[in-house]
């Protein structure tokens, strides 16, 4: 009987393991591909919509729309509090979230923003276009589908150590 139960055993490990799916696909190469695939979507939205946007070195795209005034050294003070106006549409025009954050952490945000709201000063304005996986990647969040690309309108009203 004890013989009995080890196969047993041994039969539903070895059936669950052959269920395991085993693609070897390599993370980095998955999201190198998304960021390229990201970036594509970018272009042609930014082609289609007349959007006048530079790319960034990460391969995001950004529209200054004010620059802002002030000298805030964003490398000396890398976490800095800040109090932001913004709104969130996916590329199809659908806004997913609109508000004012005060005092946040620049730190405690998605990447993008991270990227983005350090290009402009206190007052300023900017558009980000955020690839997906400096957003909220292949997972999604709420009303954001998996490897959605943003568009985010961001108004930065303060900003302190």
């Amino acid at each position: 009987m004890k013989n009995y139960v080890w196969l047993v055993l041994f039969m539903v490990v070895a059936l669950f393991s052959s269920c395991l799916k085993n693609d070897n696909v390599d993370p980095y190469q998955q999201a190198e591909e998304q960021l390229k695939q990201d970036e594509e979507t970018i272009k042609r939205f930014i082609a289609d919509q007349k959007i006048n946007a530079v790319r960034h070195e990460s391969g995001m795209y950004y529209q200054i729309i004010k620059e802002g005034t002030g000298s805030f050294d964003y490398k000396a003070n890398n976490n800095p509090s800040i109090t932001v106006n913004y709104t969130g549409k996916l590329l199809n025009g659908n806004v997913f979230d609109s508000g004012t954050i005060n005092n946040i952490r620049l730190a405690g945000l998605i990447i993008g923003w991270r990227l983005g709201v350090p290009l402009i000063q206190q007052g300023g304005k900017i558009r980000l276009l955020i690839p997906s996986l400096y957003a909220y990647g292949p997972q999604g969040s709420g009303v954001i589908p998996p490897n959605a690309v943003l568009d985010f309108e961001i108004e930065l009203t303060q900003i302190q150590q």
